[in-house]
Formats: C-alpha cells, sequence, structure tokens
C-alpha cells in the first residue's frame, strides 16, 4: 500500500515545490536548484515505475483510501509508466536548454514548469474522465504564462495573434471535453474509465457523449482539419517553450484517444475506418503543409501535424501490431521533435530567427549542433539506424497485416516528403559557406527575437527585416540591417566574421537527445517489447479494469 500511495507524489510534490518556489521567487541560484532536485528526482521515479509493471500488471491507489467508484483512482500500467519516463526526460531537458538560452531566469519561470509537470503527471495517472480535464487544466494554465513570460520587449502583432488563437482554441477544446464529460456523466452516471468499460460500444447515446471527447482531444492533439492553430502558434514561442509543448501537450491528448478507445469503446472495430482516413490525410496534409514554409520551425511545426497522424493510426489499426507500433512511435516521435526543436532553438538564440538562405554553412561553424540536428532530422524521416527506422517499419507492417494498404502506402510516400523537407533545411541552413553576422544580433544567452536589449533590433515588425526577426544575410544584409537600425536610432551593425557561437551548454540538450533516439533504434527491440506489454493491457483492458475497480 505504501508503494501505490507514492504515486500521489509525482503530482503532489511538483506541486509543493512550485508554491516553495513562488515564495522565494527573488533567490535564482536556489530556485534552480530546487527545478533541477525535482525534475531529476521525478526522473529516477518514472524510471522505476517501468520494471514495477513490466510483467503487465496494474497498480492503483484510491486517493484518501475511499472506497474504488468514489474515489480518485490513480492508475499506473506499463503505457503510463512509459509516457511518464519520457514526459520526464524532456521537461528535464528542456530546462536545461531554458537555462543555457536564459529562459529559465525569467521570474516565475521554475515554478510554471513544476506546475505544467504535475498537471502532465495527474492527466498521465488518472483513472477518471473529469479529474483528466482538471489535471489538463492544471497543465495549461501555467502554461499560458510561460508563453506571456518569455517573449519580453515588444510583441509582434503575429505573435499576439499566435498567442491567443492557441489559448482560444485551447480553452474551446477544454469547453468541448468538458461538455463531453458532462454528457457520459449523465448518461451513466459515472466518470471512471474502468466503470465504464465498453460502455460505448453497447449504447449509442454513450458513443456520441465519447466521441465528443475524443474531438476535443483531437483539437487538442492538432488532428486535420483542426490543426492549423499548432502550425501558427508554436513557431511563435520561444525556442525552450515551443521544444517542450511539442514533447508534453499534444502528446497528453494522443495519450488519452489511445486509453478512451481502448476502454470506453472497447476497440469497437465499427468505426475504426473513420480514424484510417482522418489521421491518413493528418499525415500527408501535414508533410504538404510543410512544403511552402521557409522559416525552420514552421517547417518542422507542420511536420509535428504530420507525424501525429502516424501515431494516431496506431490506434485506428487496432489490434496488437498496431497498438504496439503506434506506441513505440508516440515515444520516438516525443523525443525526436523536441530534439529537433532544441537544435533549432540554439541557433536561433545565438543568430537569430532567420529563414532558409539566410544563414548558411553552420555544418562547419557549428559542428555539435549540426551533429544533433542531422541524427534527430534522419530519425523523423525513418533512417536506420535510429529510432524513427524502427517505428515506422513496426507501423507500415501493422497497416499491411490489418489489410489498409493505402494507408501504408500514405506512410511510405509520406516519409520519402519528410525526408526530404529536411534535407531542405539541411541544405538550407547546414551546408554552403559561413554567413558573416551582425554583431549586435547576438546577445549572450538571449535570442534577439525575444529580447529588448538596447541596440538590438526586435526586427519582426520593423520594414527591412523578414517575418522571422531574422536579417538577409551577405552584403545585401548590411544595407538593410543599416537601414532598419538606423530608423531605430542605432550604431551601425558590425559585421563580424563567422564563428563558432553555440557552446556546448546550449547544444547539449539537443545532443542527449539525438543520442538516445540512437540508442533507440540499436536496441529497438527493448522498447518494442514494453510498447508491446503496454498495448496489451489497451487490447484487452480487462486487468486495468478489475484492478481499479477491485
Amino acid at each position: 500500500m505504501m508503494l501505490e500511495s507514492a504515486l500521489t507524489l509525482f503530482v503532489a510534490v511538483p506541486l509543493l515545490a512550485a508554491g516553495l518556489l513562488v515564495a522565494v521567487a527573488s533567490r535564482t541560484r536556489l530556485v534552480l536548484s530546487v527545478l533541477f532536485v525535482v525534475l531529476v528526482a521525478q526522473l529516477a521515479a518514472a524510471v522505476a515505475t517501468v520494471p514495477w509493471v513490466s510483467d503487465g500488471s496494474v497498480v492503483v491507489h484510491q486517493v484518501a483510501l475511499w472506497a474504488p467508484g468514489v474515489a480518485i483512482p490513480f492508475v499506473l500500467d506499463m503505457f503510463s509508466a512509459l509516457m511518464l519516463t519520457v514526459t520526464s526526460l524532456l521537461t528535464l531537458t528542456c530546462a536545461a536548454f531554458a537555462v543555457a538560452a536564459g529562459e529559465a531566469f525569467k521570474r516565475f519561470y521554475p515554478p510554471l514548469v513544476l506546475l505544467v509537470t504535475a498537471g502532465v503527471n495527474g492527466a498521465l495517472l488518472t483513472g477518471d474522465l473529469f479529474n483528466f480535464f482538471v489535471f489538463v487544466e492544471v497543465m495549461l494554465l501555467p502554461s499560458y504564462g510561460l508563453m506571456m513570460i518569455t517573449r519580453s520587449g515588444r510583441a509582434s502583432v503575429a505573435g499576439v495573434a499566435a498567442s491567443r488563437l492557441y489559448i482560444s482554441v485551447n480553452l474551446l477544446a477544454s469547453t468541448i471535453l468538458l461538455i463531453g464529460v458532462a454528457l457520459i456523466y449523465g448518461l451513466t452516471g459515472t466518470v471512471n474509465i474502468a466503470e465504464l468499460h465498453g460502455a460505448a460500444s453497447e449504447d449509442t447515446a454513450v458513443a456520441v457523449a465519447t466521441a465528443l471527447v475524443l474531438f476535443a482531444l483531437a483539437i487538442k492533439a492538432a488532428v486535420v482539419p483542426v490543426h492549423g492553430w499548432l502550425a501558427r502558434a508554436y513557431p511563435k514561442m520561444s525556442p525552450a517553450v515551443t521544444a517542450m509543448f511539442s514533447g508534453l501537450h499534444t502528446k497528453i491528448a494522443i495519450y488519452a484517444i489511445y486509453r478512451v478507445y481502448a476502454v470506453i469503446f472497447d476497440g469497437d472495430s465499427r468505426y475504426l475506418w473513420v480514424g484510417v482516413v482522418v489521421f491518413s490525410a493528418t499525415m500527408l496534409i501535414g508533410v504538404l503543409g510543410a512544403v511552402g514554409e521557409a522559416a525552420p520551425r514552421s517547417i518542422l511545426a507542420f511536420h509535428m501535424v504530420s507525424q501525429i497522424g502516424y501515431i494516431l493510426l496506431g490506434v485506428a489499426l487496432f489490434g496488437p501490431l498496431g497498438l504496439t507500433a503506434g506506441i513505440f512511435y508516440l515515444l520516438h516521435h516525443m523525443i525526436v521533435k523536441a530534439g529537433l526543436f532544441l537544435a533549432i532553438g540554439a541557433i536561433e538564440v545565438r543568430y537569430g530567427p532567420r529563414r532558409l538562405g539566410q544563414l548558411s554553412g553552420l555544418a562547419k561553424t557549428e559542428p555539435l549542433i549540426a551533429i544533433a540536428f542531422f541524427a534527430s532530422a534522419m530519425s523523423l524521416a525513418g533512417i536506420p539506424p535510429f529510432s524513427g527506422f524502427v517505428a515506422k517499419l513496426s507501423l507500415i507492417i501493422a497497416a499491411l497485416d490489418a489489410g489498409q494498404i493505402a494507408a501504408a502506402a500514405v506512410a511510405v510516400a509520406v516519409s520519402i516528403l519528410t525526408l526530404l523537407s529536411m534535407l531542405k533545411i539541411w541544405t538550407g541552413i547546414f551546408l554552403g559557406e559561413p554567413t558573416a553576422t551582425d554583431s549586435r544580433t547576438l546577445p549572450e544567452g538571449l535570442d534577439p527575437a525575444y529580447s529588448d536589449a538596447p541596440g538590438i533590433p526586435d526586427g519582426r515588425d520593423r520594414a527591412g527585416l523578414d517575418a522571422t526577426g531574422g536579417a538577409a544575410s551577405g552584403g545585401a544584409a548590411t544595407s538593410t540591417v543599416a537601414t532598419a537600425t538606423a530608423e531605430a536610432g542605432a550604431p551601425d551593425p558590425v559585421m563580424v566574421p563567422p564563428g563558432r557561437r553555440i557552446g556546448l551548454a546550449l547544444a547539449a540538450p539537443a545532443l542527449a537527445l539525438a543520442v538516445v533516439t540512437l540508442a533507440l533504434g540499436l536496441g529497438g527491440q527493448v522498447l518494442l517489447e514494453l510498447s508491446g506489454t503496454a498495448a496489451a493491457n489497451l487490447y484487452d483492458p480487462t486487468g486495468y479494469v478489475q484492478a481499479v475497480l477491485g
């Protein structure tokens, strides 16, 4: 009983630590020390939960020891254990990047990160639909704060619009989610996921109410056709926040889609064709959206939409192979996409946001970040020996096994287009001769697009600079920047020769995740077996239901 009750610490400790850090917010060294102690301890605890449920068992704690059906159940199985481990790793990695980039020194950044962590952990562990909604809101509210405090100086019109869009869409989705949960409660008298086992497959009214819940989750997961908000909002956030959100927010919604369909719909085969069509369209439309983008983070945002289609195809191929492939793909994608955002974020912190072609030759001047980006990019495209190869191959095999030839063909075609897009970024930024850079656009530790430091042009609204805040490179860049800054009353820019500017601290987070994706590719069998255990609990949720209901 003591071990089971420890599950609540995944929520309680970050919440309490966040309150403590607010009280001592002015003591920066102490605040950051507490943040990393909590995040490291959480990662260690999350890793320890994996062998605890490796035999397929389900661990349940009824909060406050109330009777099952009355208490809020905290439930740990292999799926939630793997998700806890990866989300903990990503939160820690993104926090380390935020320190190197200077974002973590913003007042209240550490406590807000801990509040997000508490919400994520609660959403992964709760066995109750209403409390899932509550924990999602606990995750989202501090996220809005993180978006605001990491954008210092004058905000661009596009940036404000993106933030407003992000908040509005999530509030709308949360409202729909709450309505769906209320309808389920009105029809069944419970919101306990275990008690709802099979209810949607047996009662059409419950199926409609649960479909409303799935629709809300699809909005939060950025599934086509409700995906546009992500592609517009993510590129306008600060680098550290973008990377963290990419690994947490949409993935919590995907986790819930897997759980709800497996338990409440009991994997009902009558509706799976809808998922195959929608998720295949998400794969294709996402990758095509990336074709027309010229800014690296915008390209990555559209590819994020595309990869969400891959992940959710696993639940549409409902079976042991499909679920295993989908879960493996989910975990792989969380690591790789965060790694890509961190690699591009490191470049933006030191060189400013640039469009493709405005900065070149980084493979020569920044070999560490070039290696990190290349490894994660090849993994995203599904090239061996990285984890993306194992993920895509497993998913295509599952699609063929389920007779979904068209979905398998789309997956292969989208993989080729993804590879071309990654090569587009690679050739646009890393190849060629190094570009001379305006020395005043290189503040130590802060992305100039988010800085109000004296003499540094904001750029995002100023004539002569591009929409992403970067100046054109080469000879034309000198006159363009000079014109814009002269209008601002700043001194003429000084063009400095290219040189290595991204230090080890800034490159290390992306490098670490690149190493992880390589390790998961070379040792993919281990994660496939763990994903298979998680899939077995979803394919036959009887053990989950019995454990929760006692």
